[in-house]
This record gives structure tokens, C-alpha cells and sequence, in this order.
């Protein structure tokens, strides 16, 4: 069973963002997405609600990536994000995803996220907990 293929099928958050994952190293993960009008708060600039969600999705998958293979799922208990600059309509952001610490239930993962120019836009730090497939809601 991949707990990620699972997560996906579910995910309809990622899809309506479009947003596209791929796993780098359990607990170190990369997000990509393109920032579309549904994205806007105005006329040109992204909502920090959208950045959150996305950036939730940077930190989550990191989680989920390093405990799938215990057969454990996660989930958000916080995280702080701080935007350091504007994003824009047709922004190609990167999100890189890093599990700095991992205990038997709970993570503490650090995410950034960039712009297609390379620069920095917002980082954030979040903890998860960590529980089994069985008791998540996804099961199959």
C-alpha cells in the first residue's frame, strides 16, 4: 500500500490548487504550483489563505513522507508562516519541505517556498502528529 498515492486520490485541495508533489528523500519533499485567478485576494496578488493552504501542503507531505513506511498518516496540529513578499498571477512556486525533527508521533518540519525567479516569497515551521493509516479516514 503507498500512503501517498492514497493521500493524492483523496487530496481534492491539491488538485483544485493543481498542485504537484514529488518526494526527494523520505521526510524531504518538493510542491510545485502555478498561481491562477482562483489564487487572487486582488486583482494581481495572491491570497495568504492560498499561500497557507499551499505552504500546509509544503510541511504536510514532508510529515507524510517520513512516516508512510510505518504505516502512519499525519496531521496539522500548528504552523507559523511568515510571507516575505508579494506573489503574483502566473508565479511558478516552489515549495521545498524538510523534516527537521522526527519523534514516534510527532514532527517538526520546516517549509520554503520560492518564486520562479529563485527568490524566497515565505518560510514556516509546523508540528504534526502522527498516527495510524488504520485510524485515518482514508482507508481503502
Amino acid at each position: 500500500m503507498d500512503i501517498l498515492d492514497i493521500y493524492n486520490k483523496y487530496n481534492n485541495f491539491g488538485r483544485f490548487f493543481d498542485m504537484d508533489h514529488k518526494v526527494v528523500a523520505p521526510g524531504h519533499i518538493e510542491y510545485n504550483m502555478v498561481v491562477t485567478a482562483s489564487h487572487l485576494a486582488t486583482p494581481t496578488a495572491m491570497h495568504g489563505g492560498a499561500m497557507a493552504g499551499f505552504m500546509d501542503g509544503v510541511l504536510g507531505v514532508a510529515a507524510l513522507s517520513a512516516v508512510e513506511a510505518e504505516n502512519k498518516v499525519v496531521s496539522t496540529i500548528e504552523f507559523k508562516i511568515n510571507y516575505l513578499s508579494a506573489v503574483f498571477l502566473g508565479d511558478e512556486l516552489k515549495g521545498v519541505g524538510i523534516v527537521l525533527r522526527k519523534g514516534k508521533r510527532i514532527l517538526l518540519a520546516e517549509g520554503k517556498i520560492y518564486n520562479q525567479k529563485n527568490e524566497l516569497v515565505a518560510t514556516a515551521t509546523g508540528t504534526f502528529n502522527a498516527y495510524s493509516f488504520e485510524k485515518s479516514d482514508m482507508f481503502e
